[in-house]
């Protein structure tokens, strides 16, 4: 690592190194590496072994639970976990609705969602998409109608990540229709529990059950579920947004990725020499350091930032430029397991299979690749993403 931290700094990166040496399991992590899939309960314990040590919340106050670390300190916290394989924290309650409710949710509903986020009484997922308007969010048709201290909540969310695990989800929902597609959309806390919700699988190209639909009728929400003020919705759903586009970038991963598609296609033989001595191939290897070390000064300077407010449009450069990085890694490594890269077995994404496709390092890349090709879509597209930059800081 080149970048100059000051010994303070270097001394908690040797903690949090410590940390992950006595309460990540070689197994847990090597699970993680290879892209296999996770358990409810792995992912949970992750969530309570940070929790325990206080450093489940990085981003928020450290009046709510959060860290008060430094934009360094973040940095290498997310660095040092993902080098040693440990679980990412399920984004969608710590970074996501976390934040949200911190700057618009009253003082009732941080007592009580935020400590319920720190110590997993509640597993969150996000109600934002639906089959016709994804990336055009603002389009969105879920409508809520109040009764009294109620709201009735009818519609279709789609693409809601893990939330088959989940009992709680935060929904953009309608509250009116007149004025620009901006206004009238409220953000809504719903229990998953609730009569009248129905969640139905959705698979995806490499044979997961990750994401969902989830159908609403006539569901009944209690209106101090209401997050900042009724038709006021879509400035919380924007500022939830920079923060899951900052997460969506993955610099800390893309460098533990980096390092095991090196060491494979140091290993991978074509033409009787390592692939890594293919002029080709190694210039696209060098092209994609490259490309990562200069995201990693500009997740930095977003982080840093973010210290007074939430990142700009500056998460849309991270998010684009992140998302591609990771696509163009998991293409090199597919082509490091040569033929066998081609084939893609849902099974090697599974605990306990080990297929013995392609040279070590090199098994699943297919799955992966696959999985991966969802990043430049969810978040708000990458072409979405673009408008945004070229509106916010170029002015256009």
């Amino acid at each position: 690592m080149d970048l100059n931290f000051s010994p303070e700094e270097l001394a908690f990166r040797d903690d949090v190194r410590d940390f992950l040496r006595q309460r990540l399991t070689p197994e847990l992590a090597a699970k993680v590496r290879a892209g296999k899939h996770l358990s409810k309960a792995e992912m949970e314990g992750w969530h309570a072994e940070l929790h325990a040590r206080g450093w489940l919340a990085s981003h928020w106050p450290e009046q709510y639970g959060g860290t008060g670390w430094s934009a360094a300190q973040k940095y290498l916290f997310d660095h040092e976990c993902a080098l040693a394989g440990a679980p990412r924290i399920v984004p969608f309650g710590v970074s996501m609705l976390g934040p949200v409710l911190i700057k618009y949710g009253n003082e009732a509903q941080k007592r009580h969602w935020l400590p319920r986020i720190l110590d997993g009484s509640d597993w969150w997922c996000q109600g934002y998409s639906e089959p016709g308007a994804g990336s055009d969010l603002a389009s969105l048709q879920t409508r809520a109608v109040r009764q009294g201290n109620e709201y009735i909540v009818n519609g279709q969310k789609t693409w809601t990540t893990l939330g088959q695990h989940a009992n709680m989800i935060f929904c953009l929902v309608r509250t009116a229709s007149d004025g620009r597609p901006q206004e009238g959309i409220s953000f809504l806390l719903i229990d998953m529990t609730t009569p009248g919700i129905e969640l139905r699988p959705i698979r995806t190209l490499d044979g997961d059950h990750e994401v969902n639909e989830v159908f609403f009728s006539d569901v009944r929400v209690p209106v101090e579920n209401l997050v900042g003020e009724e038709n006021r919705g879509w400035t919380c759903a924007k500022y939830l947004l920079t923060y899951e586009r900052t997460n969506i970038a993955g610099v800390g991963l893309s460098y533990a990725a980096l390092a095991e598609l090196k060491e494979a296609a140091s290993k991978a033989v074509r033409n009787g020499r390592p692939l890594t001595e293919d002029p080709l191939y190694a210039a696209r290897l060098a092209r994609v350091e490259i490309d990562l070390d200069n995201m990693r000064t500009t997740n930095l300077r977003v982080i840093a930032a973010s210290e007074h407010g939430a990142p700009g449009a500056e998460s849309s450069m991270l998010k684009i430029r992140g998302t591609q990085i990771r696509q163009e890694i998991s293409s090199l490594m597919r082509r490091a397991a040569g033929p066998h890269g081609r084939a893609h077995d849902p099974r090697m994404l599974e605990a306990g299979d080990a297929l013995g496709f392609g040279p070590e390092g090199t098994e699943g890349s297919a799955a992966r690749y696959f999985n991966l090709r969802k990043l430049s879509i969810f978040g708000g597209s990458n072409e979405i993403q673009r408008n945004i930059i070229s509106k916010m800081i170029l002015g256009l």
